[in-house]
């Protein structure tokens, strides 16, 4: 069977972007994933991918690693997420800045990418 697994609102806090403040005080990042599983039908953990692990990349990643652009963070969640097991089929990646740098009033900024079966 094929699941379809999401993930929303993960909160993490990061150095991403392209102007100095933004890289050396950081903000909050929130990302969402969501990621298709070829997986059986058993009742084991075994039996699929565990959204924890996806999170706990996902995680690893935006902690650890900096990025100028938005995008750029959202392609190198995206190879590693499906990197994880061959059992994904396909993921698409949502990185949410609602902090960015604009004068303007605005409620998010985001960036979506997506591979495999979740291309387009």
């Amino acid at each position: 069977m094929i699941y379809q697994i999401k993930i929303q609102g993960l909160k993490v806090f990061g150095y991403h972007g392209v102007l100095p403040h933004e890289t050396h005080y950081g903000q909050d990042f929130y990302f969402d994933c969501v990621f298709e599983v070829a997986a059986e039908s058993d009742d084991e953990l075994s039996a699929t991918v565990s959204y924890a692990t996806v999170a706990d990349k996902i995680e690893e990643i935006a902690k650890t690693k900096t990025f100028q652009l938005i995008e750029s963070l959202a392609r190198g969640l995206l190879v590693s997420v499906m990197a994880l097991d061959v059992r994904i089929l396909g993921a698409r990646i949502t990185v949410h800045k609602p902090s960015a740098p604009l004068t303007q009033e605005f409620q998010d900024v985001s960036v979506s990418v997506g591979g495999g079966t979740l291309e387009n």
